[in-house]
């Protein structure tokens, strides 16, 4: 199966969830993950809106920020549409839609943070492997918002952590010469870590 298809099969699979398994499955997430010393130790977190059936934050972020920690959300950059930058996230903000109908902060509202200031980024994705490798929705963004950590020897951050449900591991994903890998994915019910960096407290 090719990359294209398996996206499309991943992603019609997402799509089927309940709404009670949604809501399930990001509780359980949210509860392994909070309790985890990456999470712990990290000040500044990326996170992301749910669309097209990727796994919600909502439950995640709330533990965030009762810990007093600040979230960002990835935004399309205005003067490069290709790479993403990332702005605060505060309850009740107002959010309008990008190019491809995701909310973000409203423009002029705020002040971008690139991800070498964050501590931690939670990345949505359509499938994964044991070592690192993400398959997303085919645009790249992500991809090319780090790229450079793939010319970094030694760094400390951000952290690279993939969302998914369980179901949305494969055996092995091919890496092209522009994925970014992961250090880690986090679904509902395991924790698959590769060896991380260690944020600083």
């Amino acid at each position: 199966m090719d990359r294209k298809q398996l996206r499309q099969q991943l992603r019609q699979q997402r799509r089927a969830l309940s709404p009670q398994r949604r809501r399930l499955f990001a509780r359980q997430l949210a509860e392994k993950l909070s309790c985890h010393t990456l999470f712990h130790n990290a000040q500044r977190i990326a996170v992301y809106l749910p669309n097209d059936g990727e796994m919600d934050m909502q439950p995640l972020i709330k533990r965030a920020r009762a810990r007093g920690k600040q979230c960002y959300l990835p935004v399309i950059s205005q003067m490069s549409h290709n790479r993403l930058w990332f702005a605060p996230y505060e309850n009740g903000q107002k959010l309008s839609p990008n190019i491809y109908d995701i909310p973000e902060p409203a423009n002029g509202k705020w002040q971008g943070r690139s991800p070498v200031g964050l501590d931690l980024i939670l990345m949505p994705l359509v499938g994964f492997d044991e070592r690192g490798n993400r398959l997303g929705m085919g645009g790249g963004y992500y991809d090319r918002t780090l790229a450079y950590l793939n010319r970094r020897q030694h760094w400390h951050r951000p952290v690279l952590l993939g969302i998914a449900y369980e179901f949305q591991k494969v055996e092995s994903l091919k890496a092209e010469s522009w994925d970014i890998p992961l250090h880690g994915v986090i679904t509902e019910s395991n924790i698959y870590l590769r060896k991380c960096p260690r944020i600083k407290e």
